[in-house]
């Protein structure tokens, strides 16, 4: 831990230039009180680290003075290609890993272009999670399983009181959830992450299989997903105006379906979850979309209209 700690205050002044003490403890952070202590063992050890008097003053390296320690290692060159996604880094325990790997890359540039990265980073930020939804602690499984993943460790896990082994491929993290993509018996499937009771990662490590490609697979699980839970279809006859709106109240694996279902007088064919789903949807088009079939749903929606009518002709 400290000798990741002194690898990143030697970087950054290498980087800066000059940091004051207050500085490099937000950075670290640490207490000035450690900062001193880090300072004074590098320059026991040789580097030629310096303070500057007065009020501008601080730490600075001699001029000319570089370190080759910028080669990253593993886990810190997969740790850069996620630096965009500072919470998904933070719960799978990997930020200080992270952190040094972009010292070290900030390290090699040249430096007309060393503040390429702070430059970045004050223009584009990602935020993955939906809105109205406060964020939820990361599940305890996380952790183990972001480490498996990483060393292609097989894992024994509990998951929905059933215990399986798993050889772990890759995590997604899909609005604010994350879910594990793994290998059972010759088979790939999908796990939630939240639902496992427990992980255990075992010495035994797996061959990936290298035709895998974890984006496509889980682009086809999430449509393959979506579709599934379309077991209903419901008859609409739509204006000219619902027929725009459409887009914007189905679900968006039932819109291909429907445009191609759509015929002139505005009629279509929307699949849907529930008669319930079914209901709030429906209300949404107002008066652009009268319910044809099935009966049930009609008679919701007349009800609906009836009680508005009443309400707002008071």
């Amino acid at each position: 831990m400290r000798a990741s700690r002194l690898m990143s205050l030697l970087l950054l002044l290498q980087n800066r230039g000059g940091m004051t003490a207050a500085e490099l403890a937000s950075e670290l952070e640490v207490s000035e009180r450690t900062v001193h202590r880090d300072v004074l063992a590098l320059s026991e050890s040789g580097i030629p680290v310096y303070a500057d008097r007065g009020r501008r003053g601080g730490y600075r390296l001699l001029d000319g003075y570089r370190t080759r320690l910028t080669g990253l290692d593993r886990a810190e060159a997969q740790a850069l290609f996620l630096s965009g996604v500072p919470g998904a880094l933070r719960e799978m325990g990997l930020q200080e890993v992270a952190a040094t790997a972009r010292l070290k890359a900030a390290a090699a540039l040249s430096p007309g272009v060393r503040d390429a990265p702070a430059t970045a980073a004050q223009r584009f930020h990602l935020d993955a999670p939906g809105w109205f939804a406060p964020g939820d602690p990361p599940p305890p499984a996380l952790a183990p399983l972001a480490r498996a993943v990483w060393s292609d460790r097989v894992v024994t896990a509990s998951y929905k009181e059933r215990e399986r082994t798993l050889e772990p491929y890759g995590l997604v993290l899909k609005a604010g959830a994350w879910y594990l993509a793994a290998r059972a018996r010759s088979r790939f499937l999908i796990f939630r992450v939240d639902r496992f009771a427990g992980v255990r990662q075992e010495e035994a490590t797996f061959d990936r299989d290298p035709g895998f490609d974890l984006a496509a697979f889980w682009a086809e699980h999430a449509a393959a997903f979506s579709r599934s839970l379309l077991r209903t279809t419901v008859t609409l006859r739509l204006s000219e105006r619902g027929v725009r709106m459409l887009r914007h109240v189905a679900d968006p694996a039932a819109m291909e379906d429907a445009l191609a279902s759509l015929r002139p007088d505005g009629t279509v064919e929307l699949a849907v979850e529930s008669i319930g789903v079914a209901y709030s949807q429906v209300l949404r088009f107002g008066p652009e979309a009268e319910v044809l079939d099935p009966p049930e749903l009609r008679a919701l929606v007349a009800g609906a209209a009836a009680r508005m009518a009443e309400l707002y002709g008071r």
